[in-house]
């Protein structure tokens, strides 16, 4: 039988977007209905930490700051500058967040402690004992360095000067880095992972968590799992699924830490599929030392893919309000809220992950 469709009169403007939104409506229905709930696991709440590279870097810095009471273990930014460093100004996203002008960090830090005064975040006092762990890459053509030392200099108001790390001496170009997969370490191009014989998501766990077990090598014994987002928030450039990685000790009721950690621009799985979650280095180490991985993702919405840290989705993108974040807490929230619930072995994807 022939379409219906198919010799009829060129489509109506009107009919074209219901088509387009049918379609794109289906498509969610389908990458939503093959997502598992997010799993229910024991979570020490007070061993959360947060860690993100570009767009990731500046949402680790926001999430840190504004969810201080969450995140006082520590936060790692990889290419990251300070806390509202664009103050909702593309123009200043493009340009001083870049390190191509400076950045009036003492302005930034009036504004916080305004915030939290106000109650619009987390009390700064919850930043003290914090871990911070923060890379520039010596090539970055992107991101400058300027702008990590500006980074540096803000947490200094806040974090004990002798828990923040910066590196700064990996002949690197923008990206994250491992010792093992990658694109060479001079490039920067997609999946924005480089091989640089240094193994950075190692040194964050390490700094933030301190000793650790050594990585897995070979398969691992956890499962990374793709849960359904749009419980959690629908839209404001939030992708359909995201991704968790739980080591086996962790779904079967062991009492397990969490990392939150977030990709970068055009990073994330609708750009350069499972790289990110499975290739970055995190799950090795997660796997060995009971640390579930939270893999957030941005949709289509998102501007370039990006994390939303100039205010391309909401005006107060930077506060405990911005609904990405929101999202990502209650994502944490729901995942620390269980003690013995397996993961589905219909919905778990065995790794053989880095």
């Amino acid at each position: 039988m022939r379409s219906p469709i198919a010799h009829s009169a060129p489509l109506t403007a009107i009919a074209r977007v219901a088509l387009l939104t049918l379609a794109t409506a289906c498509a969610t229905l389908f990458a939503t209905a093959h997502a598992a709930p997010i799993p229910l696991l024991n979570i020490d709440r007070t061993q959360t930490t947060v860690s993100g590279v570009s767009s990731g870097g500046y949402m680790a810095v926001q999430l840190h700051v504004a969810y201080s009471a969450r995140f006082s273990k520590g936060a790692a930014a990889v290419t990251g500058g300070p806390f509202n460093c664009a103050e909702g100004s593309l123009i200043k996203a493009l340009t001083r967040c870049m390190g191509k002008m400076s950045i009036p960090v003492p302005e930034l830090v009036a504004a916080t402690n305004q915030w939290a005064k106000d109650g619009e975040i987390d009390a700064t006092s919850n930043l003290g004992a914090s871990k911070v762990y923060l890379f520039a890459a010596a090539n970055d053509s992107v991101v400058k360095e300027g702008t990590t030392t500006s980074l540096f200099d803000y947490y200094k108001t806040y974090v004990n000067p002798a828990n923040i790390v910066m590196k700064t001496d990996v002949k690197s170009e923008h990206g994250f880095l491992t010792d093992d997969y990658g694109t060479a370490c001079g490039s920067k191009d997609m999946p924005f992972i480089t091989n640089c014989n240094f193994d950075l998501a190692g040194a964050i766990l390490k700094h933030l968590y301190g000793d650790l077990t050594p990585r897995k090598s070979g398969l691992l014994d956890g499962s990374l799992v793709e849960f359904d987002q749009t419980t959690f928030v629908a839209g404001n450039g939030m992708g359909t699924t995201g991704w968790v990685y739980v080591p086996k000790t962790c779904s079967s009721g062991a009492s397990c830490r969490l990392h939150v950690a977030l990709h970068g621009c055009k990073q994330n799985v609708a750009e350069v599929g499972q790289q990110f979650v499975r290739n970055t280095g995190y799950n090795r180490w997660a796997d060995t030392n009971n640390i579930v991985v939270l893999y957030p993702q941005t949709g289509k919405g998102a501007t370039n893919g990006c994390w939303d840290w100039w205010g391309y989705d909401d005006a107060n993108y930077a506060k405990k309000s911005a609904p990405q974040m929101k999202a990502i807490v209650a994502m944490m929230d729901r995942l620390a809220s269980g003690s013995t619930t397996p993961v589905s072995a219909s919905t778990a994807k065995p790794s053989a992950a880095k």
